[in-house]
């Protein structure tokens, strides 16, 4: 009975029921696996380029019109050769390049602006790398044929069916104008289009922006769900992390040089150095208007004192040797505490003595 209970605890021990932990959160954003939709990334760049038409559309009707008139007027009439054939499809490369580089740029910016706000900023070789896994039929069947394979599938057919459905939302609005269009010019005909071109787009973008904000919670979940660790991992992390020998040295080893410049750093503060004289050297400091008590900023022995006294001197903060005070305070009193109540009227002499020096020097 008691083995199959070890047995069942063993089991639910291993089940990813537990949030990831900050550790691995960083790792798999190094790895580049973070929570992204690209259908947000489709629905800004499609937001952006159409709003982005009632600022470039003058320059793009200008463009285009000018190269309708310079075909009809121009080009029909040429004589098309070998000779000129070159220059003409130049020519052609360059108008449609000039029109396309405004959407282009426009595009490039939504994409940045997009994966910016669902990522930050994150650069990863990690993606890009050849995996031979993925050359195996097996797990690419798999793929296939996975549960996130049909959500993809169920998306861009409801993908389709809004788009389709806001365009034809579009239409039916401008149903009898569309009528019109025989009675219409050349340039209100192409005016007419180039808006409902407009119109069209900024219903299909509203579209996507639905959908990409209901794939976007989607993709959290996902990525939430297959982070999830179990409790023997968030156990074996930590063993991994924290219980490296060398790490754990190396860690210890900066927490006291880093402590040690910040209490050297307190010495040149202190009002006075009690000394042993040689082998210990306590500097306090005490501010009546601040403080209850004289406290300690800085201690040491041997080397460490020699350091202390020699900072000392260097700030003319003077010396008093006092060997059993010297000794009780290094033993019982931690950096940055409070004199025991014990020790006030032997520090008050010693502190009474150190301010009467210092007026007479005055």
């Amino acid at each position: 009975m008691m083995t199959r209970l070890r047995l069942d605890l063993q089991f639910f021990a291993g089940e990813k029921t537990e949030k990831a932990t900050p550790k691995k959160r960083q790792d798999s954003r190094k790895k580049g696996q973070v929570a992204k939709s690209t259908d947000v990334n489709t629905a800004i760049s499609f937001l952006l380029i159409f709003l982005s038409f009632f600022f470039i559309g003058p320059f793009m009707k200008e463009r285009i019109i000018a190269l309708i008139e310079r075909f009809y007027s121009t080009t029909m009439l040429m004589k098309v050769s070998t000779s000129n054939i070159h220059q003409l499809f130049v020519e052609l490369l360059q108008e449609t390049g000039l029109l396309l580089m405004p959407i282009l740029g426009v595009g490039m910016l939504a994409g940045i602006i997009s994966n910016y706000l669902q990522v930050g900023f994150l650069f990863s070789t990690e993606v890009i790398k050849p995996k031979l896994e993925k050359l195996d039929p097996i797990k690419g069947f798999k793929r296939i044929y996975s549960i996130r394979a049909l959500v993809e599938l169920l998306k861009s057919i409801l993908k389709i069916g809004l788009i389709g459905f806001a365009t034809f939302i579009a239409l039916w609005m401008h149903f009898d104008e569309i009528l019109r269009l025989p009675l219409l010019t050349a340039e209100e005909t192409l005016h007419f289009v180039a808006s409902m071109t407009l119109i069209m787009g900024l219903y299909a973008a509203g579209a996507l922006m639905v959908l990409a904000g209901l794939d976007y919670m989607y993709q959290k979940f996902d990525y939430e769900k297959n982070l999830r660790m179990s409790k023997q991992d968030i156990k074996d992390e930590y063993k991994k992390s924290e219980g490296d020998p060398l790490i754990k040295s190396k860690i210890k080893q900066r927490q006291r040089e880093m402590a040690m410049r910040r209490m050297m750093q307190e010495v040149p503060k202190a009002d006075v150095i009690i000394t042993n004289p040689t082998h210990y050297a306590i500097a306090l400091k005490y501010d009546e208007e601040k403080m209850d008590a004289p406290f300690v900023v800085a201690k040491g022995t041997d080397i460490l004192a020699l350091k202390i006294r020699t900072i000392a001197k260097e700030h003319d903060i003077m010396t008093v040797e006092n060997r059993p005070l010297a000794r009780a305070l290094y033993d019982q009193v931690d950096i940055d505490q409070a004199v025991p109540e014990e020790y006030f009227k032997a520090i008050a002499e010693i502190l009474a003595y150190v301010y009467k020096t210092k007026q007479k020097i005055l």
